[in-house]
């Protein structure tokens, strides 16, 4: 038996406001999908990604409660430094949570972290020179 990574779903409070953000990150995701309970995409690289909302979960789990605390990571590569600084400014401008200001790490890439609408920090990276 094979099995792989497949997918990485991330349960939402509010579809509409989690797709706008993920939007701004780059992936496209069908217009009118706010209406839906479980929405995914496949990026160009093949990585899927999946949004259920509470009530999507629930339908089938209904113990199911609201985790606490930060479970999950997910980074976005960027093109260049100057690219994770601009897409960080248009998602905070946008009206999202800023969780650390872009920054050079010191493992080489220019690093900041935003917060979806539930929480969920995201990482924007690319490679330092």
């Amino acid at each position: 038996m094979a099995v792989q990574p497949d997918m990485i779903g991330i349960i939402v409070s509010d579809m509409a406001r989690a797709l706008a953000f993920y939007r701004l990150l780059g992936l496209a995701i069908a217009e009118g999908a706010e209406a839906e309970g479980h929405v995914e995409v496949i990026t160009p690289n093949g990585y899927r990604i999946a949004w259920d909302s509470e009530d999507m979960i629930r339908s089938f789990d209904a113990d199911w409660q609201p985790p606490r605390g930060q479970r999950i990571g997910l980074a976005f590569k960027c093109d260049s430094p100057a690219d994770v600084d601009a897409l960080y400014r248009q998602i905070v401008a946008a009206g999202f949570h800023g969780h650390k200001q872009p920054w050079d790490a010191f493992w080489g890439q220019r690093y900041a972290q935003v917060a979806d609408p539930d929480g969920t920090v995201i990482d924007l990276f690319a490679p330092l020179g």
